[in-house]
């Protein structure tokens, strides 16, 4: 399986998939893409236990780079199937994707 998924293909398919925002907390700014949850990417061990089965797992950070794999990778060594979203929430975003707002938990 591919490691990324475009910003086309998931909103296309994007019923289809559990969105986690894995940005760190100085680079949240509040907005999100529609339903997703926001993790601290340093807390991947704890929270990768309590994701749904039945869905793929997306993930973004700010670009789509380091912080994003190293979660992926994280994910991918627990058998648990996710991709990232290519450009991150930037690369949504120039795609004309929908941003809603939310705070941190």
């Amino acid at each position: 399986m591919k490691r990324t998924i475009t910003p086309s293909e998931l909103k296309e398919r994007h019923s289809e998939f559990t969105v986690i925002d894995v940005r760190r907390r100085t680079d949240y700014d509040g907005n999100v893409i529609l339903n997703a949850e926001w993790h601290d990417p340093d807390d991947v061990n704890n929270w990768a236990k309590s994701l749904p089965i039945d869905k793929e797992i997306v993930l973004y950070c700010a670009r789509g780079g380091s912080v994003s794999n190293k979660v992926l990778d994280s994910l991918l060594a627990a058998n648990i199937s996710a991709r990232y979203i290519e450009g991150g929430i930037e690369g949504w975003k120039h795609s004309g994707g929908n941003i809603a707002q939310k705070k941190l938990h």
